[in-house]
């Protein structure tokens, strides 16, 4: 059941879920066995941009969801980063993105944002969340125009309300998931496993059964999965 905007009366007071649990094998060589958002961007780990993103969203308490190599994540953030509250929530073995989700979704009332601690989307979730509440949504999700692409599978969009997702292939222009969502704890509630992915067991299960949304962003994006994106982010994220 989709929620009513009385419920949440002020976006600072929704909490954001950051997926930090990745293991970055693609960037191993790279990276060595840090966790792939403790990826250092000019000094910083990647993960540092991102809160600075969350402060500057007015975002307070943000739910850590890691996994591999925890003990680095939480004795470089603590329990509070820049101003904002943290808390996590751990994995004692890898749950998927779905798992994860789920397990972190323990420790928040109802909604909140979620979003990729190994992507930078530098998109407005005040606008977000209102464009939640103004479709009467389940889902929202934030999604990034591409050119010329073969990494990404795309979302097909008609009138905000997403169709279908397609799978990985070259295309030479498409709308892909950012990896930024909104949504409430409730859409997990007919789902038992512990173990399972977001994108299949929820987005690409409930297109049809649920109203999932797509707002399209222009603004910049960048996925540090692979060794290229990495090396651009270096000069990018100066």
């Amino acid at each position: 059941m989709p929620f009513q905007s009385s419920i949440i009366n002020h976006q600072s007071s929704i909490p954001c879920i950051v997926l930090a649990g990745g293991l970055g094998t693609r960037l191993r060589g790279v990276i060595n066995d840090l966790p792939k958002p403790m990826a250092m961007i000019n000094g910083n780990p990647f993960l540092h941009y991102v809160f600075v993103y969350l402060a500057r969203q007015k975002i307070k308490k943000v739910i850590l969801s890691v996994g591999y190599r925890a003990n680095v994540i939480e004795s470089y953030f603590g329990d509070n980063y820049l101003d904002i509250e943290i808390v996590y929530s751990r994995e004692d073995e890898p749950l998927g993105t779905g798992g994860g989700i789920k397990k972190a979704f323990e420790l928040v009332d109802d909604f909140a944002f979620v979003l990729n601690g190994d992507t930078f989307f530098d998109v407005d979730l005040n606008a977000l969340h209102k464009f939640h509440l103004q479709n009467v949504a389940d889902i929202s999700l934030a999604l990034k125009p591409m050119k010329s692409f073969d990494r990404y599978g795309t979302v097909q969009l008609r009138e905000n309300r997403i169709i279908n997702f397609v799978e990985k292939k070259f295309l030479a222009e498409g709308l892909i998931n950012g990896g930024v969502y909104f949504f409430g704890k409730n859409i997990f509630e007919n789902i038992d496993q512990e173990k399972f992915s977001f994108e299949k067991e929820v987005l690409e299960k409930l297109v049809s059964q649920k109203k999932l949304c797509g707002k399209i962003y222009n603004d910049y994006f960048i996925d540090i999965g692979i060794p290229e994106d990495y090396a651009k982010a270096q000069q990018q994220m100066k």
